[in-house]
């Protein structure tokens, strides 16, 4: 791939998953997941329709889609959260978030919406997460199509780097384009 088109979509590099718990690092993981709503206010501001339709690299989504997708995406993180805490290393539902991006939801809602959602959504998420007991971060949940098991700090570690991804898709956007 080449490297611009690299740095487009992978602004803050490629997630690298962590290899073992480190309760510090959990700390900023929930900080980063405590910050984001407030992040996207600022990301926001002042954009107008035609901005919200521009995608952030080329063959990307627009910031529209990448704002709604934020809250499709934490959703699911959720309810695998609440999953993983309450039965024995579940196997999730996966979904293909580039047909949810499609759906007629993305296109008539404003973002806003999302971004009200993701306020509330990750007031409920970072209560959870920050009142988890030290063995409760070894719980797990199975993705079929990772073909993988996720333990919750790094579920934790995984979606603090989605946010941040996604944030800066949009925080660079507006720096490329002088918004």
């Amino acid at each position: 791939m080449d490297d611009n088109l690299e740095a487009l979509k992978y602004p803050i590099g490629r997630h690298q998953s962590p290899d073992t718990y480190d309760a510090n690092k959990l700390n900023e993981w929930i900080s980063v997941l405590e910050a984001l709503p407030g992040w996207l206010d600022t990301c926001i501001e002042n954009l107008d329709e035609a901005h919200l339709q521009t995608p952030y690299r080329p063959g990307g989504w627009t910031v529209q889609q990448v704002l709604h997708h934020i809250a499709d995406s934490h959703m699911n993180m959720y309810i695998r959260l609440k999953f993983a805490l309450t039965e024995d290393n579940p196997t999730i539902m996966p979904y293909d978030e580039n047909k949810w991006a499609l759906l007629y939801d993305v296109e008539a809602t404003p973002v806003n919406i999302s971004i009200t959602l993701l306020h509330a959504l990750h007031r409920r998420i970072t209560a959870v997460l920050r009142n988890l007991k030290d063995e409760e971060w070894g719980r797990t949940y199975y993705h079929p199509d990772n073909k993988k098991t996720y333990t919750l700090w790094e579920m934790a570690a995984l979606y603090a780097w989605h946010s941040r991804h996604h944030m800066e898709h949009v925080r660079q956007l507006r720096m490329r384009m002088g918004w």
